[in-house]
């Protein structure tokens, strides 16, 4: 579940906290929940808020329809775990180093070039860790402003 740069994270210094998932110690309900969340959040937009990429066709006509579809797309693109309250890394070891993400709907903010990068910036603890920015399918897409015509 977790990318090499989180597992080694976790393994060298467990945040826990407000905010902080605690990974050994939350109930299975609540890490399920923040596992889900940003999945969850893009599916709320697409009920509320008229989220629909172009590139899932057309949108099928019931609501019960339009999540089955939308759930088929969120499960093709990099799996987001969380790292602090709704900042979320991939999981995906094929784009180390992560990006770190602010998920909450289909608003997705770019907050760090890598896992370091986003603790200095986050919590403005020095020295800063940008490095090239990894391209995440769907979610960098997010970040960068693009809209349903763009994904």
């Amino acid at each position: 579940m977790f990318g090499p740069e989180h597992r080694e994270f976790i393994q060298t210094a467990l945040p826990i906290g407000k905010s902080w998932p605690d990974w050994r110690n939350d109930s299975d309900e609540e890490l399920r929940g923040r596992l889900d969340w940003p999945v969850e959040g893009v599916l709320f937009d697409v009920h509320n808020n008229g989220f629909w990429p172009d590139s899932w066709g057309s949108p099928p006509d019931g609501r019960d329809d339009q999540e089955r579809e939308a759930r088929a797309h969120l499960a093709r693109v990099p799996r987001l775990v969380p790292v602090y309250s709704h900042r979320y890394l991939t999981s995906d070891p094929q784009f180390v180093p992560s990006p770190v993400f602010s998920a909450y709907q289909a608003d997705v903010i770019l907050y760090g070039d890598n896992l370091l990068d986003y603790i200095a910036h986050e919590f403005r603890v020095p020295p800063l860790h940008p490095s090239d920015r990894t391209r995440v399918p769907f979610w960098t897409d997010l970040a960068e402003g693009a809209d349903n015509r763009d994904l």
